[in-house]
């Protein structure tokens, strides 16, 4: 399954602009991929081994 930018901001409470940052500044970040010419998604699957292992960060932290 695969998430946009809008979806990914929505599931974070973030805007657009900054899912695009993350990915951007980010190197832990998923890496978006192109489907099709302007078509961009991440895999939930990735998007939930970052969400994961942002929460052991601030479990360790």
């Amino acid at each position: 399954m695969y998430l946009s930018d809008k979806q990914l901001a929505d599931r974070f409470g973030v805007t657009r602009p900054t899912v695009w940052r993350w990915h951007r500044t980010d190197a832990t970040f998923p890496r978006a991929v192109n489907l099709s010419p302007g078509c961009t998604r991440w895999k939930l699957a990735e998007v939930e081994a970052w969400e994961q292992s942002q929460a052991t960060e601030r479990g360790a932290a």
